[in-house]
Order: C-alpha cells, then structure tokens, then sequence
C-alpha cells in the first residue's frame, strides 16, 4: 500500500491512483523509470487506462521543487483483445516536454505503441502493461500499528508476527520507460509521478507519488486527514510548508514510542527535512539504492516498506515479508511474466473497504 487506494477516489477509479514509481539505471548511458496503477489488475480492477488520462515523470534539475523535465503517456480507447473480452489491448504515445511544453500534453513524440508489448524508437523503449505487483507489505499489521499508535497511544512491535503479504501474487498495470540519461540531465535529479485528466478541460492533476508511504504512514494523523488530498493536488514546491509540521509530529510521536531513548521532537523535524519536498532524488548513472540512510532512487528488488517504516520509528523495522523478486527480469521491460490465473486461483479481489 505505498499508495494504494489512499484516497476516495483512488478507491472509485483504481487507473487514477499511482501505487509506485521506481528509478534506476538500464543499460549502459540509461536510466530507467516506472510507475503502477490499477492495484489488482485483471481481479479486482481492470487492465485498461482511461483515454482522458495524463500520466507523467517529473523531474527537478535545479534543486527548486519544480519539473524541468517531463516524460508524458497518453492511451487510445481501450479495445477487447481478440477472443478474450476481459483483457484490452490500448495505442499509447509517450512525449518529453520541457519549457512552455510541460503543462497538458504537449511534447516531442518519443515512442509509440499497444499495450502489452515493448515498442522502441530512438533509442527510447516503451512498455504499458499486466505486470507483477512488487510492493510487499503486511496490511494487516500496518493498520492494527496504526489503530494501537492513534487509539492506544503505544507501539505495538507484535502486529508484525503475522507475516501475511497482503499483495501477493497480484497484478498492476506497469508503465515504463528508458530513455538516454542526456533526456534527463546530469547530477542528482529529483523525480516524482503524477495521474492528471486532461481533454476537453485543462490539466487537473489528481494523484501524486513522491516517497512510498508518505500517505499512509507520514499523514495518518487523523487529526490532519485533510492533507492527503492536498498533498495529490500540490506540486512538491508546496510541500514544507503543508506536509512538514505533520509529518515531523507523527515522527515524533511514532519514535517516540518505538525507540523511547531518542529526542523524538528533535528527530521528528530532521526527517521532515529530509522528506519534504517529497520527491525521489536520483545521482544520475550511478547504481540505485533505497534504504534507511539515504535514496538514490529506486530499484524494484527493494523492500521499501520496511524501509520507510524503519526511517518513521527511529529503530529498524521488518515486517517478515518482501517482494517476489523472482518476477524481475535483467532486461527491459525488468518486470517478468504478470500472475497467471492458476497462480491466483486462491486469490479474493481486493476490497477497497479494507482501506477504510
């Protein structure tokens, strides 16, 4: 649940919620960058995306909280593929936009394809499709966490015996994307994702990925419910100001607990400072990392979970599941073979009440 379902509307309309985004170098000269939605797909949600859909990287160059470089996808209508009415096979365009560019869905044609296959030009390689689910995650436990820190005022480190991944063996809808590093930039760049609906109306944006569970885990707070929206509505040049004070208390208050030793005020605001603006920082051409010290991007072979949960306590966290890494493939598009339907013939749909 790094982002999973973490608003009204994520819940509703499942292709408008981006659960993930990763970065990492390709090959050689490469970076590569890759976003999900549609937690469930093909049992609890569909395959397709909307043709009214804006999905977008976004990328600070210059240390400002703003996008200097965009990477867009747009999709055709959805089509039934042949002989199977539940899967759709969808055209799709990817387009870079600097400048004057990046606001709808304006851009230079990099690539375009179907859904469900890879497509390459220039250099550029493209893939929209069914892909295995990467986050790991006992649900369970993270919400009875939550439920014992706000409603027990304790830390509960016994939730994590149950050691269930509530995300096992499902499915998403993957976009992504490797592109020349000279279509980035050089240095340390900082990314973050976004779903917006752009048509006949200008571009309103209505999801954002930055950090995995800034949502669920740093703006739990009842009391501040609110920010979530803000947060998926605001760019990251917002984000100190709103975010900030929130997510410095809930750090607080979740290490003080979990680690009573530690000055929690004080350890609070240095992770606040360290998460906001909340965007993925990325040294172009090196090796990906993602862990309790530092980010340098993300690789999919991570348990971001455990990481983020760990940065919030103050004191290392594992929740004893992890992803399938047996999924990943060493070549684009890095996601191997999506579960198979014998594979998930023990599986229930997800219940977007669970999220209540």
């Amino acid at each position: 649940m790094s982002h999973h379902f973490d608003t009204k509307l994520a819940k509703k309309d499942p292709s408008m919620n981006i659960c993930d985004m990763y970065l990492f170098p390709g090959t050689p000269g490469n970076t590569v960058m890759a976003m999900t939605v549609n937690a469930d797909a093909g049992l609890g949600s569909s395959d397709a995306l909307p043709d009214e859909a804006l999905y977008a990287f976004r990328f600070d160059l210059d240390g400002d909280a703003h996008e200097d470089v965009v990477f867009k996808f747009r999709f055709g209508h959805p089509k039934h593929a042949d002989g199977d009415e539940h899967r759709h096979i969808q055209s799709f365009q990817v387009r870079r936009a600097v400048g004057e560019q990046i606001g709808g869905d304006a851009g230079d044609l990099l690539v375009e394809g179907s859904t469900g296959s890879v497509s390459s030009a220039a250099g550029v390689s493209a893939f929209v499709g069914v892909a295995p689910e990467m986050w790991a995650a006992d649900a369970i436990a993270f919400f009875n966490l939550l439920n014992a820190l706000y409603k027990e005022d304790r830390y509960d480190g016994e939730v994590f015996l149950h050691r269930k991944n509530f995300f096992a063996k499902r499915n998403v809808i993957a976009m992504v994307l490797e592109v020349p590093n000279s279509m980035i930039g050089n240095g340390q760049v900082r990314s973050w994702a976004t779903a917006s609906l752009f048509g006949h109306a200008p571009e309103v944006q209505i999801c954002r990925w930055g950090l995995p569970l800034i949502t669920h885990l740093y703006l739990s707070d009842p009391a501040t419910s609110e920010l979530v929206d803000k947060f998926h509505a605001n760019t990251p040049s917002h984000d100190v100001e709103s975010l900030g004070p929130a997510v410095a208390a809930f750090t607080a208050r979740f290490s003080g607990h979990a680690n009573p030793i530690s000055d929690p005020v004080a350890y609070g605001s240095k992770i606040a400072a360290r998460l906001c603006p909340v965007m993925l920082p990325y040294e172009m051409g090196t090796p990906a990392s993602f862990d309790v010290s530092s980010f340098n991007g993300r690789p999919m072979n991570i348990d971001a979970y455990d990481v983020m949960l760990s940065i919030g306590a103050n004191t290392p966290i594992a929740d004893g599941v992890s992803p399938d890494i047996t999924r990943i493939v060493g070549t684009f598009p890095y996601y191997g073979m999506p579960f198979s339907k014998e594979e998930q013939a023990d599986l229930e749909p997800i219940s977007t009440g669970f999220y209540e």
